[in-house]
């Protein structure tokens, strides 16, 4: 892909949007409830696209960001048998009166509820709460897809990436819980994993690719595979791997490796795959995103692609320090 890469570095950037989504979360207390003790759990959450306005200028179109205060409880603390969401939004309304947050201009968006049963798995209640934290901001990264492709943002000329995996499982609950429903927002968005599990990459006979994946040299990539993922349902991706940092200098084989994953849209896509000039052309552009790099401020920099790195940092900039927010409880 060198060449490639090379041959297109002085046109017009594939990609214009980038976004990440990052949340953190606290166990504040916990709370008993018929004879049974659970956790609370609180969390922020942060979800931006920023946008490449120049070569040297980024910014967050309006409506790209988004910041969460939330809270999550066991859905037993629902007294009785009425309608949940409209008991933890009364909860919300309350817990915004009280005086200690109208002081320091604080106000929590949502009370989430994780389910209070015994889980036959051992799953334990705190990673339920987390659960509905993530939930959270996935919904919310969907939220801002749909936005700006309704504005008509995101084109086959000005592609966005999504950090991180596209294969997004069904949720109970939201106005995005499918993603089948809502793929054709997906058209141009390419999602890139910094970290992934190298043994899920299988070829025709079974056999893990890892060690081909490893292997790659720099500006290579792999084939791109045709995948249904069982989590989704009934989607199709296309996903493939390139190493865009050279082994010798990264802390793992795997260190400076990328997977790109695109949703299959239309009925050619899925039935042939995504064609080979359009996975050239997204990898060459990915290579030309991998510099300036953030090296010693971050240790992922041999994955990172810068843009994704400056959407991050924006993000957590927007967070309340965790001293602040745990004051608040």
């Amino acid at each position: 892909m060198r060449d490639k890469a090379n041959k297109i570095i002085n046109s017009e950037p594939l990609f214009h949007f980038f976004l990440d989504g990052s949340r953190r979360t606290y166990k504040i207390d916990d709370i008993e409830i018929n004879r049974n003790v659970y956790p609370v759990i609180a969390g922020q959450i942060g979800v931006a696209c920023c946008q490449r306005k120049s070569a040297d200028q980024f910014k967050c179109p309006e409506g790209a960001f988004e910041r969460k205060l939330v809270l999550s409880l066991p859905k037993a603390a629902n007294p009785n048998a009425g309608d949940a969401k409209l008991f933890f939004n009364s909860l919300t309304s309350k817990v915004n009166k009280l005086s200690t947050l109208e002081k320091r201009g604080v106000q929590f968006d949502k009370i989430l509820s994780y389910d209070s049963r015994k889980q036959d798995d051992g799953t334990k209640y705190e990673h339920l709460g987390i659960a509905t934290i993530q939930d959270e901001m996935i919904e919310t990264e969907k939220k801002i897809v749909a936005s700006l492709y309704d504005k008509g943002l995101i084109n086959a000329n000005r592609y966005l990436i999504k950090d991180g995996s596209l294969q997004y499982k069904p949720m109970k609950t939201g106005d995005f819980k499918e993603l089948i429903k809502i793929k054709n927002h997906y058209k141009c968005v390419v999602g890139v994993s910094k970290m992934f599990n190298p043994e899920l990459c299988r070829d025709k006979d079974g056999k893990s690719n890892a060690d081909k994946i490893a292997e790659l040299k720099l500006f290579h990539r792999t084939p791109a595979y045709k995948y249904k993922s069982e989590i989704v349902g009934n989607v199709y991706f296309s996903i493939w791997y390139v190493r865009i940092r050279e082994k010798e200098h990264s802390a793992s084989p795997f260190a400076g490796v990328l997977k790109i994953e695109k949703i299959l849209i239309t009925d050619d896509e899925i039935d042939n795959g995504l064609d080979s000039q359009e996975v050239d052309l997204i990898t060459a552009n990915i290579i030309n995103e991998r510099n300036p790099v953030c090296y010693g401020k971050d240790d992922r920099w041999a994955n990172h692609l810068y843009p994704i790195y400056l959407t991050e940092t924006f993000i957590k900039s927007k967070y309340l320090s965790d001293i602040n927010f745990l004051n608040i409880f």
